[in-house]
């Protein structure tokens, strides 16, 4: 991570400087109830980045405390994720290595009478919680003895009660102003099948309780994470202090990362692909990593974005246009230029000679010379874009119509003399000539166009699948939602034309393109191989962003 300045940075370098630490040690600690999205990238980023800057430490740990929304799928998903964005941890952890020590601190609590148990279900525990007005008040269970908290916990331990009959709660301050101290549950019973202890407990800790137990464990430092926990830091400090840890992690909170026109809302992203709305976790439109990645950013995209974004407690949305931004500046010296046609429209050259054909050369980008040149295969019959041709255009229309002359790309001079339709008045062939001292290269100066038109050689370009993506979600849609008063949920408002399959053509020398191959197609835009979809002899192109943005970097 770039030296910029930032609050945590100034923080930790004070802690280092004043000998309140002699290390550095942060941790990435997601939940394995889901893939990560770009919100979690930005964690990642910070917290790498600043114990890389410090020569410090940084555990990947599983916050695994609820198996019923837990699976091995998003483990395995979470480390490859991390991986790609280019880091590496130094311990990989589990709260779960950890329950056998956070049932002996909850032990603690009872025995210290800051812990009971509590038989009041999950509608009661609410009520009882009180509101941000109005203070909470005691359970009637609150005041058990310790001998008979001692005895109710270890009977939850073995498996004594149901799911809900009883739960474990630190006792606090049940009128305190923050809702998070009012006697918070600390342990529920789940008969659930853990992902990584199997059937050994059918207890199981809160996240809030347990997180901070695992920081301290773990001795990490400086326990970093978005500004919606800053309400839970008394809790946590409690936790550690009442729980008599050596280690005393301090909690830092920045502002979450947000992007325009997405949900960032693990919950929702599930829900869209539970109910088939998008093909996976890993479908192009989804703000996921893993969605990111199959769509065709880069992870050095990613991380120039998140550091440019900055590390601060504001958590507004940033404009989507701002990444891609990025990934255009990533990729415009890396990807190799080509021409693909999209909605294609047959042209016959009828003074081309029939038969023959020839090879043109082009830059593989123009931008980097060093990667060379490629061969382009030019005949008679070749296949220009729909959208390329007008019969009768408006003015300043300087593509091909009736008369008028273009450029191919890497061509030659054409003008269109003839129109073939249908019988419903389609038009589904157009037949132009060409000029032969016009070839691009040599140096034509006879007389200039005004239009360049790419397009592929009929006789030898490849079938290919193109994706077109829009976002899921627009903002303007939900926010009109809203002040309607609609009593509908962000799925009833997804954007139909979110996806656009088309199949068009692609130049020959792609035929043995690889999944994650890049490319930028002429006037298009930056593309990817589907890893997901292609396969030899069907090749899938997601379309990563198109050429040109609004989007400026201030």
């Amino acid at each position: 991570m770039e030296h910029n300045s930032n609050f945590i940075r100034t923080i930790i370098k004070g802690d280092l400087e004043s000998g309140k630490h002699n290390k550095v040690i942060t941790r990435f600690p997601p939940e394995p109830n889901g893939y990560l999205h770009i919100g979690h990238a930005k964690s990642i980023i910070i917290n790498f980045g600043l114990a890389d800057d410090f020569n410090g430490r940084t555990n990947l740990r599983f916050d695994d405390t609820n198996p019923l929304k837990e699976d091995q799928e998003y483990v395995d998903a979470i480390q490859e994720d991390v991986k790609w964005l280019g880091y590496d941890w130094d311990d990989l952890r589990y709260a779960s290595d950890y329950f056998d020590e956070m049932y002996q601190r909850a032990v603690l609590l009872i025995n210290k009478g800051k812990a009971y148990v509590d038989d009041l279900n999950q509608e009661q525990i609410r009520e009882y919680r009180g509101t941000l007005t109005e203070p909470g008040k005691e359970s009637p269970y609150r005041n058990r003895s310790v001998e008979e908290n001692l005895s109710l916990f270890e009977r939850m331990k073995n498996g004594e009660f149901q799911n809900g009959d009883k739960v474990l709660r630190a006792k606090i301050d049940m009128t305190s102003p923050n809702l998070n101290m009012r006697d918070p549950v600390i342990y529920r019973i789940s008969h659930a099948t853990h992902h990584n202890t199997g059937d050994q407990w059918c207890i199981y800790p809160m996240y809030a309780f347990a997180h901070p137990l695992e920081d301290a464990i773990e001795d990490v430092t400086h326990s970093l994470c978005t500004t919606e926990f800053e309400d839970q830091r008394p809790l946590y400090n409690w936790v550690v202090q009442e729980c008599e840890m050596e280690s005393q992690p301090q909690q830092i909170e920045f502002g979450r990362l947000n992007l325009t026109n997405t949900v960032m809302s693990k919950r929702k992203l599930k829900l869209l692909v539970d109910e088939g709305i998008t093909d996976g976790w890993d479908d192009p439109r989804m703000p996921t990593i893993s969605g990111l990645r199959r769509k065709g950013f880069t992870p050095e995209a990613i991380r120039e974005f998140v550091k440019e974004t900055g590390v601060s407690k504001g958590s507004g949305a940033v404009d989507e246009a701002m990444l891609e931004h990025y990934v255009r500046e990533d990729l415009k010296l890396k990807s190799p230029r080509t021409m693909g046609v999209l909605r294609p429209l047959k042209v016959v050259i009828t003074n081309y000679p029939e038969g023959e054909s020839e090879m043109l050369e082009a830059e593989i980008n123009p931008e980097n010379p060093e990667m060379g040149m490629r061969q382009v295969p030019f005949s008679r019959e070749i296949y220009i874009e729909q959208d390329d041709f007008m019969e009768d255009p408006p003015k300043k229309y300087f593509r091909l119509f009736p008369g008028n002359e273009v450029r191919l790309k890497h061509a030659y001079f054409i003008k269109c003399h003839d129109v073939i339709k249908d019988d419903e008045g389609n038009v589904v062939e157009i037949h132009c000539t060409y000029d032969p001292e016009t070839k691009s290269g040599t140096g034509f100066t006879g007389r200039k166009v005004k239009g360049t038109i790419h397009w592929v050689d009929a006789n030898s370009a490849i079938p290919a699948e193109f994706r077109l993506y829009e976002p899921l979600v627009l903002d303007e849609v939900m926010k009109a939602a809203e002040e309607e008063g609609e009593d509908k949920t962000f799925i009833d408002y997804i954007n139909p034309n979110s996806i656009e399959i088309i199949k068009g053509y692609i130049e020959p020398n792609m035929e043995n393109v690889q999944p994650q191959d890049k490319f930028q197609f002429f006037r298009h835009g930056y593309f990817n191989v589907d890893p997901k979809h292609s396969a030899p002899g069907n090749i899938v192109f997601n379309r990563i962003v198109s050429l040109k943005s609004s989007f400026k970097l201030k």
